[in-house]
């Protein structure tokens, strides 16, 4: 279980930084919105959705999992960018 464990925490390390640039660029693109309509891109939800199920097929992972997680960390910028527009 310990080497399990920190093969998954040597993963954590890797996925971090790349979060932290995502959530950098997610309030450059906040800053470009003038209505707060524009937070929400349903299109943009769904190529994301169909890009992620494809890929993760490829690479022999489990959709729905995969699938589920990008919707989670999508909604999550929306409540950030929600939460955080000021315009």
């Amino acid at each position: 279980m310990m080497s399990i464990r920190k093969k998954i925490d040597s993963i954590d390390d890797k996925i971090l930084p790349l979060m932290v640039k995502r959530s950098k660029l997610v309030e450059k693109a906040l800053a470009l919105k003038v209505n707060k309509s524009e937070i929400v891109d349903k299109k943009r939800i769904n190529e994301i959705t169909k890009k992620i199920s494809k890929k993760t097929i490829k690479l022999g992972g489990n959709k729905k999992l995969m699938s589920n997680i990008w919707l989670s960390l999508i909604d999550n910028f929306i409540e950030y960018e929600r939460s955080n527009f000021k315009k």
